[in-house]
């Protein structure tokens, strides 16, 4: 079994730069993904006093998975409304083909 293709990608948060190895179809999310990233790290670095590239990872990484959870629980409660949405049509649907009169 062979496996794809990888190629580097030089990625750059704040005045870092990272290469990172991805599939092709990859990169455009992976360069998507650093830009996000390094927004969100220089937006906590103007708020705090002289912060370490590290502790600005962390934060950058706590922000975003606090953001992510978020919006996961959105789209669960939203998918879970949908699902009961359906299940209300469908017994409904159910109910009319049982009641309804055979037509002559």
């Amino acid at each position: 079994m062979s496996t794809p293709a990888s190629e580097p990608v030089a990625l750059r948060l704040i005045d870092r730069e990272f290469l990172i190895a991805c599939a092709p179809e990859e990169r455009e999310g992976l360069l998507e993904a650093a830009g996000f990233l390094d927004r969100k790290m220089r937006e906590l670095r103007a708020n705090a006093k002289a912060p370490s590239f590290e502790r600005l990872a962390v934060l950058a990484a706590i922000s975003v998975a606090h953001e992510f959870l978020g919006l996961r629980k959105q789209h669960e409660s939203r998918e879970q409304r949908l699902s009961d949405g359906l299940a209300t049509l469908q017994r409904k649907l159910d109910d009319a083909f049982e009641h309804e009169v055979p037509r002559r």
